[in-house]
């Protein structure tokens, strides 16, 4: 539930209606624009009497969400979240380019990509330190030394760190970290976004590989239910029945997600190409199509990689991919991170 507050309220009077609420076991979130003031009400709210709401003097209307998801709808906080991350943002006016290894290998490797991607003007270094694979198997990742190595790049180059954690049990381990990533195959471990409601990181949540939009932002509210409000969606392809490609990247999930949801949409094209060829082209649909920026796997060695190599750009292509971005990023008018 909404409650749109008339202009040039008191704000002694709207701290009064808040904490009404509060006392009534809701939740309130409170959104601030220029001319409009928004409480979002989170709680169960099925009993609550609207026509009384109406009746408060700087009450100017009240309305029920019809989304499954309230935190995450547009409808509870119209303004474009922007999630800051140190001195960057990301969202709404922005573009920003996380790129780095699928898995870390080496303390060489990693110097020597975080150099070559900061060069190139990437904003964020990724790089996987726990590797959930679909073989027992494959390689799994570094683990622990994976994180000391990425923290060991950030110290060197200045640039934040993106990686993926497996489960709530890890959070001590992530206290470097500056992005904590969920991946596909835990986008509905809701014990996980649970615990990552009550921390105070910025979240990026991968869509599912067979998951609706709803279902997304479904995940997203269990974050934001707890707390945390610094959630980053990313669209990385989903599961079809098309085989000449990796994933299907849903482009059109970027305008549906932007008008349901005001949560800034990462988009990652090497999982959904699965090959190098096609990440060019599919990081130019994401921007025209409104992305607030993308993810990309980029290695120094891509034959040699543990994991990924035919999806990921040699750093000399990674740079050509960014003279590109920036371009086309100054032609729609975004600022590149």
């Amino acid at each position: 539930m909404i409650v749109i507050l008339k202009n040039n309220v008191e704000q002694a009077q709207v701290q009064q209606l808040v904490k009404d609420f509060e006392a009534q076991n809701f939740a309130v979130h409170m959104s601030q624009g220029t001319n409009t003031t928004i409480l979002g009400l989170v709680g169960d709210t099925a009993h609550v009497d609207l026509e009384k709401l109406l009746t408060i003097d700087i009450v100017r209307d009240v309305r029920r969400i019809s989304e499954p998801y309230k935190a995450a709808s547009r409808s509870f906080h119209p303004q474009d979240t922007i999630v800051q991350v140190g001195g960057l943002r990301i969202g709404a006016g922005t573009f920003t380019v996380i790129a780095g290894p699928c898995s870390v290998e080496s303390k060489e490797q990693m110097e020597t990509v975080a150099a070559s991607v900061k060069a190139s003007g990437a904003a964020f270094l990724r790089g996987g330190a726990f590797k959930p694979r679909t073989s027992p198997y494959s390689f799994q990742g570094l683990e622990d030394e994976g994180i000391r190595l990425l923290t060991a790049a950030k110290k060197a180059t200045g640039l934040p760190i993106v990686t993926e954690i497996m489960s709530e049990t890890q959070l001590p381990e992530f206290e470097d970290v500056d992005i904590i990533q969920v991946g596909a195959r835990n986008m509905q471990n809701f014990r996980l976004l649970k615990e990552l409601g009550h921390c105070n990181k910025p979240i990026l949540l991968k869509r599912g590989l067979a998951n609706t939009i709803e279902e997304l932002l479904m995940s997203a509210e269990y974050i934001l239910a707890g707390g945390n409000e610094q959630v980053i969606l990313c669209e990385r392809g989903i599961r079809t029945f098309e085989t000449c490609i990796r994933n299907n990247l849903d482009i059109s999930a970027i305008p549906v997600l932007k008008r349901q949801s005001h949560l800034p949409i990462i988009i990652d094209p090497s999982h959904a190409a699965g090959n190098t060829w096609m990440i060019e082209p599919l990081s130019r649909a994401a921007l025209a199509a409104g992305a607030d920026g993308l993810m990309i796997e980029v290695h120094n060695n891509p034959k040699a990689a543990l994991c990924d190599g035919a999806q990921s750009l040699d750093l000399p292509q990674f740079e050509a991919l960014m003279q590109d971005i920036k371009k086309r990023a100054a032609f729609e008018g975004k600022e590149l991170q």
